[in-house]
């Protein structure tokens, strides 16, 4: 048998589209690949509260690193925690919320966010509404007493504002930015790739045996830190140059396709 591999995967637009399918090629190749004695991971953006699809979960993952890093699960135990400061949280939401941005605030067992920010005519708030139940808290109701990880934010403000908001962030957080309405705020330090990193030295597992898939901005740093990055063929143009390879498009085998090309299945 090859030497033993972890592959990483990115949840959204690799794993699974926005409408949650699942296709059956993908479950049939993370089935091998774990048969084959390969490490499969999840590796998202998302925070830990906001991974818990059964059928999602039930694909088999020996691990989960989530909230960019800054949460690492391995054999269901939380083994790597990075949470915000909460003099720091009150500090960054205030200084966001002055430049009109709206945020959403990630933890490992909740999510906070403000109907009143988000309405309910907004696409992503009441995705966040269907799917995480009673662990969505308001933000103001629950003032300081948060614990988090990471933030996301909708930034649907003028560009001056934007970048003058981004400047006063830069030295606390990595700023990942999807598009003029939305980026990701990370904790210094913490990235996927760093979270990856961390899951292999934990495992044992060779850096030079890693492979990850992603398709989006948030996938940048993970795929150019794994051994071999994978971007999916509906990825983004960048993650499709920050790649080594690009496999077919998530509705057409891309994980199954992958998987095989580089013979872990």
């Amino acid at each position: 048998m090859a030497e033993k591999s972890a592959v990483f995967f990115d949840i959204d637009g690799t794993l699974w589209n926005y409408d949650k399918f699942i296709p059956d090629s993908c479950r049939e190749g993370i089935k091998q690949l774990r048969e084959n004695g390969h490490l499969a991971f999840i590796c998202s953006g998302r925070a830990r509260s906001f991974i818990q699809d059964p059928d999602l979960l039930s694909l088999g993952f020996d691990g989960i690193v989530c909230s960019c890093g800054c949460h690492i699960e391995i054999g269901g135990k939380t083994v790597y925690e990075k949470l915000i400061d909460v003099d720091k949280a009150i500090e960054t939401v205030e200084l966001i919320r002055g430049y009109g941005f709206r945020p959403i605030l990630e933890g490992p067992n909740q999510l906070y966010m403000e109907d009143r920010e988000f309405g309910l005519d907004d696409g992503f708030g009441n995705i966040l509404r269907r799917d995480m139940g009673s662990n969505l808290l308001g933000i103001d109701s629950n003032y300081g007493k948060w614990t988090i990880n990471k933030m996301s934010c909708a930034t649907d403000v003028d560009e001056e504002m934007r970048t003058e908001c981004y400047d006063r962030l830069r030295k606390d957080y990595q700023i990942i930015e999807h598009s003029d309405t939305v980026c990701e705020l990370v904790p210094i330090g913490h990235t996927k790739a760093t979270g990856m990193m961390k899951a292999c030295e934990l495992e044992g597992i060779d850096p030079k045996n890693t492979y990850a898939f992603g398709d989006s901005e948030n996938d940048l740093d993970m795929l150019a830190a794994a051994a071999v990055g994978i971007a999916m063929g509906n990825g983004t143009e960048r993650a499709k140059e920050t790649a080594d390879y690009v496999t077919t498009a998530f509705d057409d085998d891309g994980i199954y396709n992958g998987l095989k090309h580089f013979g872990l299945i």
